[in-house]
């Protein structure tokens, strides 16, 4: 069986990335297509041990740079990649890739992170970020993405969600079923530590929908020590608005961050995800999660035992979510909380994947399986 996995972009390995590479050691395949790639982002992955096709779009100069504004130009990009000669194809998407073409001899599996939110559930968001006189040409624009990314959903034969949460956009945006399988997180690699420090902090990509800014607002009334890792867009605003007791270290490397998270007191997230990666790397740190009580986060927490959460995107709110916490935090259990953590490892990830492969594998014509 010949085997081709699609993905929307490989720029930087972070979550979606991790659970191609889980897919690729799960399920072997012959090549990735992808709309834009940076090699030098992949040297350590096995993403970079194989075969990798672009667009015509990643000939641009400097594309990289500005590869997010070519969102119009990325459904003709992605129906561009002829997977005529594959038998199985398999999409990690959380733009256009699920919308390649696919034949009548083809199945199609499509793990989503999730329909893609600029043109669904973030739609006034993303419209209110665009210049007024601009607003009627980007909300056309929209529409049309819309009705292209539903139509394409029938190219799907299975949807694979990443949550609960994610698996309500499917249904309500496609009206179709589909399984969930958690992502693959590597807790093992994070360590409990007997002691922890004084600190508070938080991990994520800084950009808007993450809401970084409030928990900032936040720490700074609170006068507490509060630790910022990730980069993005939005460093710059995030460290302006930071007082003296917020210290925002940008990106940091894998044996400090595992360093980091072991020593906090607590980790605080504001963002209302499709899964969540990064409260689950924390609960693996033991660490008790304040957090956002719905999307993703409200599947991976359990309130009261592995986190509090606070239920409005506001400084205050966090406020009294961290008070409510400092008020219980000698009830929580750090041990407890890395048990909770296991329930999303890589290991589980890659035996439920594997079967709904195989479920695949078993409708597919006896003349299609490839014996090696």
């Amino acid at each position: 069986m010949k085997v081709a996995y699609i993905h929307d972009w490989l720029i930087t390995f972070a979550g979606a990335e991790k659970v191609l590479e889980a897919m690729l050691e799960t399920v072997r395949g012959e090549k990735i297509y992808t709309l834009f790639y940076k090699p030098d982002n992949f040297k350590n992955s096995k993403i970079s041990e194989y075969e990798i096709e672009t667009s015509p779009l990643n000939l641009l100069p400097e594309v990289h740079k500005y590869y997010r504004m070519l969102l119009p130009l990325m459904p003709f990009a992605v129906e561009w990649f002829n997977l005529g000669n594959y038998d199985l194809i398999i999409s990690s998407n959380h733009a256009v890739a699920k919308g390649v073409i696919v034949f009548p001899h083809q199945k199609h599996i499509c793990y989503t992170h999730t329909p893609i939110r600029y043109a669904w559930d973030l739609t006034y968001e993303y419209l209110n970020s665009v210049p007024k006189p601009l607003r009627p040409l980007a909300h056309a624009l929209l529409h049309n993405i819309r009705t292209w990314d539903y139509i394409t959903s029938t190219r799907v034969d299975v949807f694979i969600a990443n949550s609960k949460t994610v698996a309500k956009r499917i249904k309500r945006y496609y009206g179709r079923d589909s399984v969930i399988i958690y992502p693959p997180v590597d807790v093992e690699k994070f360590r409990v530590s007997e002691n922890h420090g004084d600190y508070f902090i938080t991990v994520s990509r800084l950009v808007p929908y993450k809401r970084v800014e409030i928990l900032v607002e936040a720490f700074n009334k609170l006068g507490l020590k509060f630790l910022v890792v990730g980069d993005g867009p939005e460093i710059g605003r995030i460290k302006d608005i930071a007082a003296k007791n917020v210290e925002v270290l940008g990106w940091v490397d894998e044996k400090t961050l595992i360093e980091l998270l072991s020593n906090a007191r607590a980790f605080v997230y504001a963002a209302y995800e499709d899964f969540g990666i990064s409260p689950v790397e924390a609960m693996a740190s033991g660490l008790p999660v304040i957090a956002y009580g719905y999307g993703g986060t409200s599947e991976t927490v359990i309130n009261g035992e592995t986190g509090i959460f606070f239920y409005e995107q506001t400084p205050n709110a966090v406020i009294d979510a961290i008070k409510e916490f400092i008020r219980v935090e000698d009830k929580f259990d750090r041990k407890r909380i890395k048990e909770r953590s296991l329930k999303f490892g890589k290991e589980r990830f890659k035996r439920e994947f594997a079967e709904i492969i195989n479920g695949v594998m078993e409708d597919l014509p006896h003349d299609k399986m490839r014996r090696d």
